[in-house]
C-alpha cells in the first residue's frame, strides 16, 4: 500500500479546505468591516466630544438665565421682609410710645424719621405715602411731606397716584415705574414691593433698581465664557483634533492656537469652495453634516493640502459656534493598523493550523486502515485474522471490541444453523399468540392515555394545586397550578424532593403535616405564602394514598387559594363592628342632645335675669361654652353614625377644593405648603358641600398636626372608573362596588399612622394625640360623613404604596353624580334677627315634644316671645288636639316621638288645617328629611331662645303675609 493512504490525503485536504476558507472569509468579511466601523467609531467618539461640550455650555447658559429668575426672586423676598420688619417697627412705636403717653403726632414723626434713615442694599430705602399720593416719609428732602399728586413721570403720566390706584385695589404686589436714585438725578427703572396699610390709611414700599439687578446677571454671564474656554483647553481629539468657539460675527472666542485664538477670521477662505470658512461653518451647523475642507496641520502651518471634518453646534442663548476639527488621516490611522495586525496574526495562525492538520489527519486515520485490512481478509473467510490495533482510546476500544467479535462469530456460526431450523417453527407458532396479544394492548394503551389525558386536563383546570408525591416525597405529578406557583416545569419537577421544590423554610413548616399524612392521616391546614407583590393564604389538604395491600406509597396535596374569603371575612366583621358601634353613637347623641338642649336653655335663661349678681354671670360663660362643645361633639357623633342631616346638592370637586384652599392658606403654619393638583374631566359629586369641607379640614388639619418641622399637604382630585379586579380601588374600608367614582386624596410627608392607629382609626375617641389636644371624632365623622354620602375610606401610609416615600395618604372615593338628583331641603340655618309683628304676640302655638323638661324649656321661652302654647307629648295626642282648634299661627314639634305618629305627620296634618301656620321642627338626631309638599324649618338641638327666635321669625313673616293676602281678597 502506498505510503499515505487516499483517506489520509483526502483528510488532510478537507480540512486545509476548511481552514482557508475560515480564514479568508475572516479576513475579507472582518477586514473591511473593521476598518469602516474604526472609522466609525472614531467619527462618532469625535460627535460625542462635541455633544458634551455643547451640553455644558448649554447648562451654563440655562444656569445663567436661572440665574436671573433667582436674584429677581431674592429681591423679591427680601424687599417682602423689609417691609413686614417695618410694619413690625410701626406696631411696636405706636404700642411704646401710647405707653408713654406721647401724643399720636409725636409718635409718628419719630417713626418716619426713623423709616427715612433705614438703608438696605445700594442705596435703597423705604418710603410711606397716604392716600392723597402725599409722601408722609422719603429719605430726600427734596420727595419728603411732598405732595406728589402732580409729579409726572418720564412717560408724562402721574407715577404715585398710579401707584397708589393698583395698590388700594390689589392690597400689595410689585410695581415696576421710573425713579431717580438718591445721588443722581438719572431716571431709571425701579422694582418696587408696595403694601397697602389701609389699618394706618396710608401705603408704604421699598424697592430696588434694575441696573443693579442687571450688573449681577452680566457678571453671571462672564464667569460662564470663562469656565468653558478652561473646560476646551484639556480636550483633545484623536491625535491632532481639537475644539473652538466662535460667534456669528467671526470672532474666534476660542481656538487652541493662539495665532487664531480672540481674532476676526472672516477673511479666512475654505480652500475647497472659496467661501469664507466662517460662512461653511455657519451653514452646516445642527445639520448632523460634517463639514468637509483642507487646513494645514500643527507641524506644517501654511500648507493648507490636508483634509479634515468640522461637526458644529449652535448654542443661540450665547450666539455661540461650537466646532470639532479633526484630520482624516487621524481617524484611518488606527482602521490600518489594527487591519495589518489581523492579516499577521491570521498569516502564521493558518501555517500552524495546516501543519498540525496534516498530523491529525495522519493520527486519525492510521486505525481506519487496519481495521479494513483486517476486515478485508475475514470476508474473504480468514476467520484467524487478528487487527494488532493496541491504544487507550475509543479507537483502541474499537479495535478489541472488533477482535472479539470475530471470535465469537467464529464460534457461533456453527451452531447458528442448527438452532434456527429449531427456533423457526416456535416462532412461527408464537407469532399468532403475540399478534393478538399486541393488539389487545394497543387498544388497553391508548384507553389508558385518553383516561389519563382528561385527567390531567381536568386537574390543570382546577382552580387549586394538585401534586402527588411518593413515600420518599418525590414529586410524581403536579398539575399546573402548582407548577406556577414555585416556577417549575412539567418535565423538571418529577423526580425532585419535595424540600427542593418548597424550599427550606417551608418545608419545615408543613413536615410534621407531610409525616402524619404518611402515617395515614388526613391532614387539614393554612399555610401563608409571601408572593412579591401580596400574601396569599392556602388551605392545604393532605391525603394518604394506599396500595393493595393498604400501605401508605404516597400522598395527594390539594391547596385552594383562600385569600379573598378571609378577607372578605375581615371586611364583614370590621363593618359589623362599625355599625353597631355607629348606632350606639347616635343614640347617645339623640339622648345626649335633649340633655345639651334643656342645660343650654335654662343656662340663657339664667344669664338673662337681671337679678343675678355680676361674679355669677361671669361664671355662665364657661359652661354655656362647654354645652356648645358638647354639642359638637354629638354633632361628631351623629356624622360617625350617618344619621346627620344632610343638604346634599350637586357640586363640583375643583371649585370646593379651590375654596377649601382660600380657607386654610391663612391659618398654616409657615412651614407647611399646601399644594393642589385637580385633574382634567373630573366629574361632579352629590353630597353635602358644608359636610364635605368639614371632612377635608378635618383631613387637613390631621396632617398639619402630623408635620411639626414642616413639609408638603398636597389635595389631588381625579376620575377614575373602579372595576372588581381594580388595584386602584382596592385596600378601601369595604369592597368597592363597580362604577364611575370621584378619588380624593390628602397626602402628607409627615409621620405616618402605626399599625394600631390604622386599626382604629374610625373609633370614635381614639386618638393619638396628647390628652387635651384632639377630641378622636375627626377621622370618626369624615367616615360617617363618607358611608352615609354612599362612599369609601382608604387609610394608608405612603411607605406602603412605594418604600422610599414618607408620611400618609387619605382616599375618599365618592360615586359620581348621574344627572337625577334632587335637592333635599337644607338644614336651618341662621339668619339675621327679625322683629315679630305686634298682632301675631298673642297668637297661639302648639308645642309637641315627649321630654318634659325640654317641653317645660321650650314653652318658656315661646311664652317670652309672646305667645300663648298649647303642649303635646306625643304626636298622636297632636293630632287630636288639633281638631279643637280654630286659629293656629305656628307649630313647634318634635321629629321622633313615642306613638305611631312623627313631627312630620303633625307638620302635615298643621298645613293641612292651617296654612297659614309657621312650623318649626326640633331634631336631636334623624335621617335626612323626607321630601314633603310643605314648607318647615329644621332647628337642630341643642339650641337656646335666640336660635328658637331666629328660627319662627321668616317663617312667622310669611304667614303675616298669607293672612293679610286672605284678608285682603275676602274684602273684594
Amino acid at each position: 500500500m502506498p505510503r499515505h493512504a487516499s483517506i489520509t490525503i483526502r483528510l488532510f485536504l478537507m480540512l486545509l479546505v476548511l481552514i482557508s476558507s475560515i480564514f479568508g472569509s475572516i479576513y475579507w468579511f472582518t477586514v473591511p468591516l473593521i476598518k469602516e466601523n474604526v472609522f466609525g467609531l472614531e467619527l462618532h467618539a469625535n460627535r460625542q466630544v462635541l455633544n458634551v461640550v455643547y451640553d455644558l455650555a448649554n447648562r451654563m447658559y440655562a444656569s445663567t438665565e436661572t440665574y436671573v429668575d433667582k436674584t429677581l426672586n431674592s429681591h423679591e423676598q427680601r424687599l417682602q421682609s423689609v417691609l413686614d420688619v417695618a410694619e413690625k417697627h410701626i406696631e411696636v412705636s405706636l404700642r411704646d410710645g401710647r405707653k408713654a403717653g406721647l401724643s399720636e403726632s409725636e409718635i409718628w414723626s419719630t417713626i418716619f424719621s426713623d423709616l427715612r434713615e433705614f438703608d438696605f442694599g445700594n442705596g435703597d430705602y423705604i418710603w410711606v405715602a397716604d392716600y392723597n399720593a402725599r409722601l408722609l416719609s422719603h429719605p430726600a428732602e427734596e420727595f419728603h411731606q411732598r405732595d406728589m399728586s402732580d409729579f409726572l413721570g418720564p412717560d408724562g403720566q402721574p407715577v404715585m397716584p398710579n401707584i397708589l390706584g393698583k395698590v388700594r385695589e390689589d392690597q400689595q404686589g410689585f410695581y415696576k415705574y421710573k425713579w431717580q436714585r438718591l445721588d443722581n438725578k438719572k431716571v431709571i427703572e425701579k422694582y418696587s414691593y408696595v403694601k397697602d396699610l389701609s389699618k394706618w390709611e396710608f401705603i408704604m414700599g421699598a424697592g430696588v433698581y434694575i441696573d443693579d439687578i442687571q450688573e449681577e446677571v452680566a457678571l453671571q454671564k462672564q464667569q460662564a465664557i470663562l469656565e468653558i474656554n478652561k473646560a476646551l483647553k484639556n480636550i483633545k481629539i484623536a491625535s491632532n483634533g481639537y475644539l473652538y468657539v466662535f460667534d456669528s460675527k467671526g470672532n474666534m472666542l476660542f481656538h487652541p492656537n493662539p495665532n487664531i485664538h480672540g481674532i476676526n477670521f472672516k477673511k479666512q477662505l475654505n480652500p475647497v469652495t472659496q467661501n469664507p470658512i466662517y460662512l461653511d461653518l455657519m451653514g452646516v451647523a445642527d445639520t448632523g453634516r460634517e463639514l468637509y475642507y483642507k487646513w494645514d496641520r500643527p507641524d506644517d502651518q501654511g500648507n493648507y493640502e490636508y483634509e479634515k471634518l468640522s461637526l458644529v453646534r449652535h448654542l443661540s442663548g450665547f450666539d455661540w459656534y461650537i466646532s470639532s476639527s479633526v484630520y482624516l488621516d487621524d481617524l484611518k490611522e488606527s482602521s490600518v493598523q489594527l487591519s495589518q495586525r489581523i492579516m499577521a496574526t491570521g498569516f502564521f495562525g493558518l501555517l500552524a493550523a495546516i501543519v498540525i492538520a496534516f498530523l491529525f489527519a495522519e493520527w486519525l486515520t492510521q486505525p481506519i486502515k487496519k481495521l479494513s485490512l483486517t476486515a478485508y481478509k475475514i470476508s474473504r473467510g480468514n476467520h484467524s485474522a487478528k487487527t494488532g490495533i493496541s491504544r487507550n482510546d475509543e479507537l483502541g476500544l474499537l479495535a478489541e471490541s472488533f477482535d472479539y467479535m470475530v471470535d465469537q462469530l467464529r464460534d457461533n456460526i456453527s451452531s447458528l444453523n442448527s438452532r434456527v431450523k429449531a427456533r423457526t417453527k416456535e416462532l412461527s407458532e408464537s407469532n399468532f399468540q403475540l399478534r393478538d396479544a399486541v393488539s389487545s394492548m394497543e387498544k388497553a394503551q391508548t384507553e389508558l392515555r385518553e383516561v389519563e389525558t382528561r385527567q390531567r386536563l381536568i386537574l390543570n383546570e382546577l382552580p387549586a394545586q394538585v401534586a402527588y408525591l411518593d413515600k420518599e416525597q418525590k414529586f410524581i405529578f403536579a398539575n399546573r397550578e402548582y407548577l406556577n406557583m414555585f416556577g417549575q416545569r412539567k418535565g423538571e419537577i418529577e423526580g425532585k424532593t419535595l424540600e427542593e421544590v418548597v424550599g427550606d423554610e417551608m418545608y419545615r413548616e408543613i413536615k410534621p403535616h407531610i409525616e402524619h399524612a404518611l402515617e395515614g392521616d388526613v391532614e387539614v391546614y393554612e399555610y401563608l405564602f409571601q408572593l412579591e407583590d401580596r400574601d396569599m393564604l392556602t388551605r392545604r389538604t393532605v391525603l394518604p394514598f394506599y396500595n393493595e395491600n393498604k400501605q401508605v406509597v404516597g400522598f395527594l396535596n390539594l391547596s385552594i387559594d383562600i385569600t379573598h374569603e378571609r378577607e372578605t371575612e375581615r371586611r364583614l366583621a370590621e363593618a359589623s363592628k362599625m355599625k353597631a358601634v355607629g348606632q350606639m353613637s347616635g343614640g347617645l347623641a339623640h339622648d345626649f342632645n335633649n340633655l345639651l338642649t334643656i342645660i343650654l336653655g335654662n343656662l340663657r335663661l339664667l344669664q338673662q335675669h337681671h337679678l343675678l349678681p355680676k361674679e355669677l354671670q361671669e361664671n355662665l360663660d364657661p359652661a354655656i361654652r362647654a354645652t356648645r362643645r358638647g354639642a359638637d361633639m354629638t354633632k361628631r357623633l351623629l356624622a360617625f353614625s350617618r344619621r346627620q342631616p344632610l343638604s346634599p346638592a350637586r357640586i363640583e370637586p375643583g371649585s370646593l377644593i379651590s375654596e377649601l384652599v382660600d380657607l386654610l392658606v391663612a391659618p398654616l403654619p409657615e412651614n407647611i405648603e399646601l399644594s393642589t393638583e385637580i385633574k382634567p374631566e373630573t366629574p361632579d359629586v352629590y353630597v353635602d358641600a358644608a359636610q364635605m369641607e368639614d371632612a377635608l379640614v378635618n383631613l387637613a388639619l390631621n396632617s398639619v398636626d402630623a408635620m411639626p418641622n414642616g413639609g408638603e399637604l398636597r389635595l389631588t382630585v381625579s376620575g377614575v372608573d373602579c372595576s372588581a379586579q381594580d388595584v386602584v380601588c382596592d385596600e378601601f374600608d369595604e369592597a368597592v362596588r363597580p362604577g364611575h367614582y370621584v378619588l380624593i386624596s390628602v397626602t402628607d410627608n409627615g409621620q405616618g399612622f402605626t399599625d394600631e392607629a390604622l386599626s382604629k382609626a374610625y373609633e370614635p375617641f381614639f386618638t393619638t394625640k396628647s390628652t387635651g389636644a384632639g377630641s378622636g371624632l375627626g377621622l370618626s365623622m369624615v367616615y360617617g360623613f363618607v358611608k352615609q354620602s354612599k362612599g369609601y375610606l382608604r387609610i394608608r401610609n405612603r411607605c406602603d404604596i412605594e418604600s422610599n416615600l414618607q408620611g400618609s395618604q387619605i382616599d375618599i372615593l365618592l360615586p359620581e353624580a348621574t344627572g337625577t338628583e334632587v335637592k333635599h331641603v337644607p338644614v336651618f340655618r341662621s339668619d339675621e334677627l327679625s322683629v315679630f309683628p305686634t298682632a301675631q304676640t298673642t297668637a297661639l302655638v302648639l308645642l309637641v315634644e315627649d321630654n318634659l323638661d325640654v317641653r317645660k324649656l321650650v314653652r318658656s321661652q315661646l311664652t317670652d316671645l309672646g305667645f300663648a302654647v298649647l303642649e303635646a307629648s306625643t304626636g298622636d295626642e297632636a293630632l287630636s288636639l288639633l281638631v279643637g282648634i280654630e286659629e293656629l299661627a305656628g307649630l313647634v314639634s318634635d321629629v321622633v316621638m313615642p306613638g305611631t305618629n312623627s313631627g312630620y305627620d303633625v307638620a302635615a296634618q298643621v298645613r293641612a288645617q292651617h296654612s297659614s301656620a309657621f312650623i318649626v321642627l326640633m331634631t336631636g338626631y334623624t335621617e335626612n328629611p323626607p321630601e314633603t309638599d310643605f314648607e318647615f324649618k329644621l332647628l337642630q338641638k341643642p339650641f337656646d331662645a335666640c336660635a328658637l327666635e331666629q328660627a319662627i321669625s321668616p317663617e312667622l313673616d310669611l304667614s303675616s303675609q298669607k293672612i293679610a293676602k286672605k284678608n285682603s281678597e275676602n274684602s273684594i
